[in-house]
């Protein structure tokens, strides 16, 4: 007994280590960090989980308050509901010892080990509960953690955990349809609830599929089979109960975030042609124009096809189970194609890139059935054989003849590659293993291992990859900045900056600002940003185009600008992203080769007073920069009519082989000659040292290239709404000349106009707002408490804290009420005076929540105790 347990943890040790070393050897050739130059960064892992990874970090060993709230996200927002979605793997604490640049290394051992378990947990089912044992299980285990779908989603980090949680939450499912107890599955279900509740979604789906086909593959009568699917859904829903701390809070914050872009009426429609799913049969059938859209990962191996198609030719099951599983197949196969099914499984809304993302189960579901099939000792009819080797000329056909349409992401060898293996596999069908078992076990590891990693390396060759040097130098040059300036001022604050790599760079290098990408951004905050003239959209913010104004209002204390254009050495180090010639007149505090911090002198505080104008102001006007200064004047109890920025005209206009316009905004121009370069050329020269600048509507930047005074002006080309552009500041009799050259035959100017911001009322509205800050004496990510002394006038505390529901505040020791402020910040109507202010956050449903979790905790255990006394009584 002791050698057979010897033996089969042995076997289940390989099973990790397998993959690990597949996957290790293959990053190693690729040169990803820690193995060379390159690393593991690509799409959204580079633009978005590594910053978040990095935030986790950061929360857990400085302020762990910022897992329930963060001022880092956008403007400030709840980060429960966000980090049950990205960042709740227990996991993740393995990259605790990875700081700064060494991030990039951390992750790609933290997926390897995603491989290795995804492995060993799969091991382990087959073991638990098939006939395969030993060196067999790889066979299973290896193309498991290696299917199509791990290979084109190990970019998406934060869903790999559901590939070790799904055998384990099957094999607790098979438990409580046995009769053999409920909490196994329970306890499963609710850490892969906690773990990442989208994937959890689709585990729960596909649970309720395979426990129906489960119930048709006994003899049992119709009583004893209810009996047990109604403990599977009692389970199922105790495991709820258990999750309920995470699931509460978080469907309360996506209500408010992500879950207002679901979809409301369904499109009954075929998304694509059914038949181009035989393409992701072949090895290797990814690249990079299958993430925005495409076909489900689904490759598994030709083995596991053929034993999947032997299930259902073969008398292995009942016929009621074989039908049930061609049932539940042709469930899945319609799923990626028809749109209802297509948003049940994705929680109502259409995935934005990686389509099909519970394509996982259908992996499963084909490996599942294959390794209940090839059991050791079992042997095919040839009618078995001859019908699994139709069907795969059958489907191969429409490939090899193209009868599916255009397909980019395989190629004829790559078809030849698997006619091979699926050749190899019908053969291994028709082996006995009585005669040699040990090479017939040998055989069929060696074909699924081979097979599924041949596709493995195929398709991720199609990928490219940030390099290591793009993604630490830049990391490391804006921690050192954000450092320096936290040595200096320990308050907070918000910083700003003209370069980008992420618009989760404040996530990265642990400071406040004004941008944030992720897919549970607040549309209230994205909706704002875009009005007062920044980039934005459904799912992003990003602090690109601020004006003096903008800084001032939303406490911008300091800047970062980028010198010698972010280059180090040729190289450009630091993309930029923007121009702030009105930077300018801020202080310089340090400069190093790269990067010049400077001090805001005119920013506010997080909490101000203001007059209580702005409680009744609403949003009337498309421009941004009137909309700043109507708020900015509202704040100061002036008059809204007579706008800050002034509009300013061109002094000269100058057309480049272009038809002539009467007027600039809003003007369409049209080359004269279409095969000669044409251009617009706008001059002005400013007639005093205020802030100049010009705003461009959304579509622009696609049709003209803009220079100032011959040099790019810098300008973030992704946005929605009209964008305010520094041009000019500290510039009086100085020439200044925008140049617009045409990229197509023609282009409209949108919004195109010139602004200067009045300099002297500017300053005047702010020494009346900063007559009455809010000072800060203690402050977390959730609780932040001070004095304020509120001038004659000023009635209303103003805030820059986004209007989050779970935010309360405290006034000389009374709860009061909060104002929602321009539909985005909260505000508190006081009195002039001197008062103590408390302001502290808790996630909505938190309490009730935690209390159903202990509650269902404490039944969890106590349950079993009852059923016990029950039971003696009753003797």
């Amino acid at each position: 007994m002791h050698i057979q347990r010897r033996h089969r943890r042995l076997w289940l040790t390989i099973s990790f280590f397998l993959p690990v070393l597949l996957m290790g050897g293959y990053f190693a050739y690729r040169g990803m960090a820690p193995f060379g130059s390159s690393s593991i960064l690509t799409v959204d892992l580079g633009q978005q989980y590594v910053d978040f990874f990095s935030y986790l970090r950061s929360t857990l060993l400085h302020h762990p308050t910022s897992i329930f709230y963060s001022f880092s996200k956008g403007l400030g927002g709840e980060m429960w509901g966000t980090n049950a979605y990205y960042l709740f793997s227990p996991l993740n604490l393995i990259l605790l010892p990875f700081a700064g640049k060494f991030l990039s290394a951390g992750i790609l051992i933290l997926v390897l080990i995603k491989y290795g378990l995804a492995g060993l947990s799969m091991a382990w089912l087959l073991d638990q509960t098939t006939e395969q044992h030993g060196g067999r299980l790889l066979a299973f285990s290896t193309p498991y953690s290696m299917m199509g779908w791990m290979i084109a989603n190990q970019l998406n980090v934060l869903w790999l955990d559901v590939l070790w949680l799904l055998p384990l939450v099957i094999y607790g499912l098979l438990a409580i349809l046995d009769g053999r107890g409920w909490r196994f599955y329970l306890a499963a279900l609710a850490v892969t609830m906690i773990d990442n509740y989208y994937m959890a979604w689709m585990v729960a789906l596909f649970t309720l599929l395979f426990a129906g086909w489960y119930l048709t593959t006994t003899k049992e009568p119709w009583r004893p089979r209810v009996t047990a699917f109604s403990r599977y859904l009692l389970a199922s829903i105790g495991a709820t109960t258990l999750a309920a701390v995470v699931l509460l809070p978080t469907v309360f914050a996506l209500t408010k975030s992500k879950g207002t872009y679901t979809s409301t009426s369904v499109s009954f429609k075929w998304e694509y042609n059914p038949l181009k799913i035989l393409a992701k049969f072949v090895p290797g059938s990814f690249n990079f124009d299958q993430m925005p859209s495409g076909q489900p990962n689904i490759y598994v191996g030709m083995l596991m096809v053929a034993g999947f198609l032997a299930y259902l030719l073969s008398r292995r099951d009942r016929w009621p189970a074989r039908l049930s599983a061609l049932l539940v197949t042709a469930f899945l196969v319609v799923s990626f194609v028809w749109s209802p099914l297509d948003l049940l499984w994705h929680l109502g809304q259409y995935p934005v890139w990686y389509p099909s993302r519970f394509s996982f189960v259908f992996c499963f579901w084909l490996i599942w059935l294959a390794a209940r099939t090839l059991e050791p000792g079992t042997t095919f009819s040839w009618p078995v054989v001859l019908g699994v080797a139709l069907i795969f000329l059958v489907g191969a056909l429409p490939l090899f003849f193209n009868w599916v349409g255009s397909v980019n992401y395989i190629s004829q060898n790559q078809l030849w590659i698997g006619a091979g293996f699926a050749a190899i596999a019908v053969v291994i069908l028709t082996l006995r293993r009585q005669t040699s078992p040990a090479l017939t076990d040998a055989l069929i590891v060696l074909l699924a291992v081979c097979d599924v990693s041949t596709s493995a390396f195929t398709a991720l060759n199609n990928i490219s990859y940030v390099s290591q040097a793009e993604f630490g130098n830049y990391t490391a040059k804006l921690d050192a900045a954000v450092n320096t300036i936290k040595k200096g001022d320990q308050g907070l604050y918000r910083i700003a900056k003209d370069f980008m790599r992420t618009k989760d760079d404040p996530f990265q290098a642990d400071y406040n600002a004004a941008d944030h990408f992720s897919s549970t951004m607040e549309p209230s905050v994205s909706s704002f940003v875009g009005s007062i003239g920044q980039p934005a959209g459904d799912g992003f913010i990003t602090y690109t185009n601020g004006t003096e104004l903008t800084d001032s209002l939303l406490g911008f204390k300091y800047s970062l600008t980028a010198n010698n254009n972010g280059k180090q050495a040729g190289t450009q180090v630091l993309p930029l992203t923007s121009a702030r010639y009105d930077w300018d007149r801020q202080t310089t505090l340090s400069s190093s080769k790269l990067i010049t911090i400077k001090k805001n002198p005119t920013a506010l505080p997080l909490a101000f007073g203001a007059s209580d104008q702005i409680l009744s102001l609403s949003k009337n006007t498309l421009d941004p920069l009137n909309y700043q200064s109507q708020i900015y004047q509202a704040l100061a109890g002036k008059s809204t009519n007579d706008s800050l920025f002034k509009v300013q005209n061109f002094d000269h206009v100058t057309f480049i082989d272009l038809h002539e316009t009467t007027q600039i905004t809003g003007a369409v121009l049209t080359k004269v000659d279409s095969a000669a370069p044409a251009a617009i050329r706008l001059t002005f020269k400013p007639t005093t040292n205020d802030p100049y600048y010009l705003t461009l509507g959304n579509g622009i930047l696609d049709s003209v290239t803009i220079t100032r005074n011959g040099k790019a002006l810098n300008q973030y080309d992704t946005y929605r709404d009209t964008v305010a552009v520094s041009v000019a500041d500290h510039a009086k009799g100085k020439s200044v000349t925008i140049t617009m050259t045409l990229k197509k035959n023609s282009a409209w100017l949108q919004n195109v106009s010139l602004y200067r911001l009045n300099q002297a009322s500017f300053m005047a509205d702010y020494h009346k707002l900063a007559q009455s800050p809010l000072k800060i004496t203690n402050y977390s990510s959730t609780k932040l408490s001070g004095t304020v002394k509120l001038k004659k006038g000023a009635t209303t505390l103003m805030t820059t804290i986004p209007a989050a529901a779970g935010w309360h505040a405290m006034v000389d020791g009374r709860p009061v009420k909060l104002h929602k402020v321009l539909s985005t910040f909260w505000a508190l109507k006081l009195t002039p005076g001197t008062h103590q202010v408390t302001f502290y956050f808790v996630p909505p449903l938190l309490i009730w929540g935690l209390l159903i979790s202990l509650g269902a905790f404490a039944a969890f255990f106590a349950l079993p105790w009852w059923q016990k006394v029950t039971a003696r009584r009753r003797s």
